[in-house]
């Protein structure tokens, strides 16, 4: 942490700790990536609770949840949220934070029976805060029809579930090819993009090795966005098919 009232926010699909093509195990390298980062709050997606054949196949893949190794090795407090389940294991969201974290609820935004999405909410407290920042892990679908259903569910919660003044964000992978969800989901939710505040454009997030799509977010409510950059080059497109990005924020 940069001082008693900035806060590094990171958000990255870590494709399940294995390579873009699924070949190599990147688990310990992520790690080791991240813990130079030093997040505050970190938001993961495509985190593998279980998968019985890889831990038999590959003998550096861990045979605990990702979530629990990487907050041991990383030393952060850890959530998880379930998201998709299979005869071999399951894979979801996770959140982790160098401070106090209670984890709230997992949304269930599943509209399609071949993606189970969903958005983990948590809240975070940090040290000298009078109150504490809810976080919303989210990864979307790929189809653009599913995702318009997936911003109103969203945008659903936060409205019934979230305090308005409450410091707010919401991070994650949303596979936003046509880059809608800024425009949809800032002005339904009178959220902030952390990129477009701080370089009016999204930076390209995927594939890593030659970025071209913006798929990556960061959204903030009640909170001041100070800089917002994508984690390039050597070793982050060797790790996930994602690049991550980081945002800097404090309280107004």
């Amino acid at each position: 942490m940069m001082n008693d009232t900035t806060l590094i926010v990171t958000t990255y699909n870590i494709h399940k700790g294995m390579s873009a093509l699924n070949r190599l195990v990147k688990v310990q390298g992520i790690a080791d990536a991240l813990k130079q980062v030093k997040p505050d709050i970190l938001c993961l997606q495509e985190v593998q609770g279980q998968n019985l054949k890889r831990v038999v196949q590959y003998n550096e893949f861990p045979d605990q949840s990702q979530h629990e190794w990487f907050g041991e090795y990383l030393g952060l407090e850890n959530s998880y949220g379930k998201n998709c389940e299979y005869e071999h294991g399951h894979h979801g969201n996770a959140v982790l934070s160098q401070h106090p974290l209670d984890p709230k609820h997992n949304v269930n935004i599943t509209v399609s029976k071949l993606e189970q999405r969903g958005v983990l909410h948590c809240e975070v407290q940090p040290k000298g805060w009078e109150v504490p920042i809810v976080v919303l892990c989210a990864h979307l679908n790929l189809l653009e029809s599913d995702r318009q259903k997936q911003y109103q569910a969203i945008t659903d919660y936060v409205n019934q579930e979230i305090d308005q003044t409450q410091p707010l964000i919401l991070a994650g992978d949303f596979n936003d090819w046509k880059k809608v969800s800024c425009e949809r989901l800032a002005q339904a939710l009178n959220m902030t993009e952390a990129f477009m505040h701080c370089h009016d454009k999204l930076l390209p997030t995927f594939p890593a090795k030659f970025p071209v799509f913006s798929l990556d977010r960061i959204y903030v409510r009640n909170l001041q966005v100070t800089r917002a950059w994508v984690h390039t080059g050597k070793p982050w497109s060797e790790l996930s098919d994602h690049l991550p990005i980081s945002a800097e924020i404090s309280l107004p």
